[in-house]
């Protein structure tokens, strides 16, 4: 038997690539299993020491909080809830992100397992990754959501999202067009977007907690049922207040370029 309590206690990471939890309940010479943890808008990335890339398959299962992964070498992005999992081969960067209220603690399979070289040695040996993309920029423009013999109405479901981590906050594309794009932004509690201009004009509905708005030096702090307006190629940026994540539905139209 392994308690919760007699778990051994690691930290991992440092100060370029971030700090992560771990407790470790089996390492041997054939699997790998611990439980990650991240504080709310949290994250882990990787440094020159800490190289997230291994010759090992993983599986990702969420336990508490929201987990945002995303592979820094092509762009993809996934989101996964409590009780959803996220699985990837061996040779796959990846980076991790914490979206929710709460601590985010991650139930990490691992095999082979570091006993066999498959780690921190491994990683060490791969090429280093110097630039970080968190967008598959073909997406923009091209998400209708057409499937083969499928009807003129569909639904789009959250899960079918195509996620980005777009100047620092989490976007899901639900759809993007000649003529519209229309997604979710979510902004972790107390942070913070960079600044971002579109070609088209936007609307943000919030769905979710309290969103701070600025926009040409017009500032406002949103709750569900509000809404704000942003002029095309006007500079706004998004933020959430300390009492907890911010969500909103978006739609700008006609052209999702950056002005």
């Amino acid at each position: 038997m392994i308690r919760a309590a007699d778990a051994v206690r690691h930290t991992w990471g440092d100060e370029a690539a971030g700090f992560v939890e771990d407790w470790i309940y089996v390492s041997s010479q054939q699997i790998h299993v611990i439980v990650f943890g991240l504080e709310p808008g949290g994250a882990f990335r990787h440094s020159d020491s800490f190289r997230t890339v291994f010759a090992a398959d993983e599986l990702l299962h969420v336990l508490q909080g929201t987990l945002v992964l995303a592979n820094p070498e092509t762009g993809e992005v996934v989101r996964a809830e409590p009780g959803e999992s996220i699985f990837f081969r061996r040779d796959t960067w990846h980076h991790g992100f914490s979206y929710g209220d709460e601590p985010l603690r991650v139930l990490e399979l691992f095999a082979p397992p570091p006993a066999t070289g498959t780690s921190g040695a491994y990683a060490r040996t791969r090429p280093y990754l110097d630039e970080s993309v968190y967008a598959v920029k073909s997406v923009v423009g091209n998400l209708a959501g057409a499937r083969p013999g499928a009807g003129s109405l569909r639904v789009v479901r959250r899960e079918d999202s195509v996620w980005r981590l777009d100047r620092d906050v989490l976007v899901g594309l639900l759809i993007s067009t000649e003529h519209l794009t229309g997604g979710t932004v979510t902004v972790p509690a107390g942070q913070t977007s960079l600044e971002e201009s579109h070609d088209g004009e936007e609307l943000v509905y919030v769905t979710r907690g309290e969103l701070r708005v600025e926009a040409a030096g017009v500032e406002a702090t949103l709750t569900p049922g509000d809404a704000f307006f942003v002029p095309s190629a006007t500079p706004h940026r998004y933020g959430a207040t300390d009492a907890g994540v911010a969500e909103a539905v978006f739609g700008v139209a006609p052209s999702f370029g950056r002005a």
